[in-house]
């Protein structure tokens, strides 16, 4: 259990009320900073960045503070100041137009994974391939992570004795299957047996789409036909500290970066049959130091 779960697990709303239990003391203060504990990277360089105040976008020009969430760049702080995370699947995050970039969180994790995110605006959707992909989305249907992978290889399998049943143009010769066989056996191939294990766990997920959006704004994204036809997975049990709640939804509906944090972590546990040791918890970098931010402009201002 991450130091995030057990905050939740005190609190589970994940905001600033008191929760009462023998130590009061103690779990006013999980309560009142509740991403506490994560393995984090310094927020040093954020605090720097924070007292020199806004500054220009250079590609842009806009006013921002730490990123420009228009340019996808770093402002005030250089690629060596900030953690850079290698996740173990690609993420797709489909951006709703009308979804405010400033308030957004989908940025953070462009920032942080460069090379394993990618941001769309909507109606741009890729072509996916429905037994590699998954939606991360409540509704009906819907699937927790710990059943994803059970459900993408019954896909796979019902897909795979399809093609097997249709005719073959060509058959493979008797010696190249002997030789693929060989190749696969050949303990000095070059791949090594974990790498093995790896793909073996993970195979056939390949990439992981996200809707960034007001939860009002969701459902002409989620019901687009190009995405219908994805296995939906649902971060069930998780709640949001999220600073901005939508007035009206469940602390259930999650932020997108922490929709990103929590599905990673069931991922690596569930998935991947690892423990989990804060291998992703700087995805969260910019916005557990926003949610400090937030918060002790809220206790100052009800000490005015």
């Amino acid at each position: 259990m991450s130091s995030l779960d057990h905050d939740q697990r005190l609190h589970p709303s994940c905001r600033d009320k008191t929760t009462v239990t023998s130590d009061s003391s103690d779990a006013h203060e999980l309560a009142k900073q509740p991403l506490q504990g994560l393995k984090l990277a310094s927020h040093a360089v954020l605090e720097e960045a924070q007292q020199k105040g806004r500054l220009k976008c250079s590609k842009c020009g806009g006013s921002r503070m730490f990123f420009c969430y228009t340019c996808c760049s770093l402002v005030g702080v250089t690629p060596q100041d900030i953690p850079l995370i290698k996740l173990p699947v690609k993420i797709d995050i489909i951006k709703h137009p009308n979804e405010t970039d400033g308030k957004s969180t989908a940025i953070h994790a462009k920032i942080l994974a460069p090379s394993d995110v990618n941001i769309y605006t909507y109606p741009c959707i890729p072509d996916y391939e429905k037994e590699k992909m998954v939606l991360v989305f409540p509704g009906p249907g819907a699937v927790s992570v710990q059943d994803m992978m059970q459900c993408l290889h019954h896909q796979s399998d019902s897909k795979s004795s399809y093609t097997f049943n249709e005719p073959r143009i060509k058959r493979l010769k008797t010696e190249e299957v002997q030789g693929a066989t060989h190749t696969a056996e050949n303990p000095e191939s070059g791949t090594p047996d974990g790498a093995e294990g790896l793909e073996s766990r993970v195979f056939p997920l390949q990439r992981v789409v996200f809707i960034d959006s007001t939860w009002n704004q969701t459902n002409k994204i989620s019901t687009d036909e190009r995405l219908q036809e994805l296995l939906r997975v649902e971060l069930k049990m998780r709640k949001t500290c999220f600073w901005r709640h939508q007035k009206g939804k469940p602390d259930t509906y999650l932020a997108t970066i922490e929709a990103i944090y929590y599905f990673l972590k069931d991922f690596h546990e569930h998935c991947l049959a690892q423990e989990y040791k804060g291998e992703y918890d700087n995805i969260l970098f910019f916005y557990s130091y926003l949610h400090s931010v937030v918060n002790k402009a809220k206790t100052s201002a009800k000490k005015c």
